[in-house]
């Protein structure tokens, strides 16, 4: 597990963000060429530091090398690629129609830089949160203050030493710490503050944001459904399902946070999801050197609770059920019959324990869904297109896949991103680019405009300009 982080003393980041301060409109002329190269040089030190960060976080959470590779180093390096291959016609002004009574101007979007920006990070991917948006922060051109989870103490060593090696403090650093040094972040003026995590502390940060009117992006998570119609096949979707709630022992802002299944399907699904997970994890499951443990003796403990809320009020365990205090493990455990009032339901999961609720009715679907705040992903296994219209038009999520969850994610063409309670703003790609860039609209008059006919005073021949305006144009 981590061992004690160490924390940046406030004068050293104030240091951090006088320099900045002083640096961030030569920054934000960069051209993309050397954006580019920025990021080129970025890549190029990941890939020196791959064996670190592997074992960086087998120590921190017994993460498999090939999960730290799939899961953390792979997405950074895609969002690397798509914006070196796109920066230049991102940044490029962008011509826009003008109407008719603007005629003798002309319109275009310029794409400048936020500025200074903070991005704080989480502990469940503690690469991939805290480098996707520093990329999109890159190619958009902002300084930036690196805020990791003091949670994985070593991986936050290798990165820290990614980021020194790679760039100036005055242009990018990484601060350490817990709630001291966060709070401390939050009372400096950043331009844009990106933040991913649980959505209590969400609102903190879009209150201190408010303080400087500082724009916000906020990934933050819920209970994202996992619906299962009587049409699924079981055998094809289980897969599918079983890597996106157990990897990472859950510990996903778009892991399947519980499944409505139609009630003729619950059986074969829990019968099928216990052999798919002895076939990822083995007949032992504490052995498996591919099965993660819990960050911490605190989530540990929060998991623990909500289980036992959830059996002492009727639910049962169908799969699983194992726990172990001392190294934080939780066995994939599925529970049915659980009820909608329990810790379960309540509260995200965040963990490898995934409810199993049962419908008649496709309503009932909607009507669970809806009772909830909006979830940051919504899944759906059917091969019905009216239910899977139908569970679409009524319902709203940050984002869907229909017969496969977690991986729209990875498609670097759509945004992502949650709404209200899941989340504000998008990410990734171009979607990310555009979140710390200030989409400056600027007009050119060229020629006499039509409003210096239209000045007072106003003659009769101008309120009948006007009338003609107002019906024609």
């Amino acid at each position: 597990m981590a061992t004690q982080f160490n924390e940046t003393k406030i004068s050293v980041i104030e240091g951090i963000y006088a320099q900045q301060k002083s640096h961030y409109l030569a920054i934000g002329k960069t051209t993309a060429s050397e954006r580019i190269q920025k990021l080129t040089r970025l890549r190029d030190t990941i890939f020196t530091f791959r064996k670190e960060l592997q074992d960086a976080m087998w120590k921190d959470y017994r993460k498999p090398a090939a999960e730290v590779d799939l899961t953390e180093i792979y997405p950074v390096l895609q969002e690397i690629k798509f914006a070196s291959k796109h920066l230049k016609r991102w940044m490029k002004p962008k011509r826009v129609a003008r109407p008719i009574t603007m005629i003798g101007s002309s319109s275009w979007i310029q794409y400048e830089p936020k500025g200074m920006s903070l991005i704080i990070a989480p502990w469940n991917y503690p690469m991939q949160l805290l480098f996707a948006p520093l990329v999109s922060a890159i190619a958009a051109g902002n300084t930036v203050i690196l805020k990791p989870s003091e949670f994985t103490s070593h991986t936050v060593a290798i990165l820290k030493s990614i980021v020194s090696e790679t760039f100036e403090e005055k242009e990018i650093a990484v601060v350490e710490g817990g709630v001291e040094v966060s709070t401390a972040l939050l009372n400096l003026k950043f331009n844009h503050i990106f933040f991913t995590g649980a959505p209590d502390i969400g609102k903190i940060v879009m209150a201190a944001a408010s303080k400087h009117l500082a724009s916000v992006t906020l990934e933050l998570g819920g209970k994202s459904p996992t619906i299962i119609d009587q049409t699924a096949n079981i055998k094809a979707i289980v897969p599918r399902i079983a890597w996106a709630k157990f990897v990472n022992a859950g510990q996903i802002c778009i892991a399947p946070d519980y499944a409505i299944i139609h009630e003729s399907k619950k059986e074969e699904f829990i019968q099928s999801m216990g052999q798919q997970i002895t076939k990822h994890y083995g007949e032992d499951i504490m052995k498996s050197s591919d099965y993660l443990r819990i960050i911490s003796s605190k989530h540990f403990l929060r998991l623990k609770g909500y289980l036992e809320n959830s059996l002492e009020q009727g639910g049962k365990i169908a799969y699983g059920g194992t726990l172990y205090e001392p190294e934080n493990y939780i066995e994939p455990t599925l529970v049915e019959n659980v009820p909608l009032d329990s810790d379960l339901m309540k509260y995200e999961v965040f963990g490898p324990i995934f409810p199993v609720i049962t419908y008649k009715d496709r309503k009932e679907v909607v009507d669970l869904i809806n009772s909830k705040e909006k979830p940051l992903a919504l899944y759906i296994y059917s091969q019905n297109k009216k239910n899977i219209k139908y569970f679409i038009e009524n319902t709203s999520a940050g984002g869907t896949c229909i017969n496969m969850s977690a991986v729209h994610v990875g498609n670097p063409n759509l945004p992502f991103g949650g709404i209200n309670n899941s989340g504000i703003g998008k990410s990734r790609g171009h979607y990310g680019f555009l979140e710390f860039t200030n989409e400056r609209s600027v007009l050119h008059q060229k020629l006499p405009s039509a409003i210096e006919f239209m000045a007072p005073p106003y003659t009769k021949l101008k309120q009948r300009l006007v009338d003609i305006t107002l019906k024609y144009f």
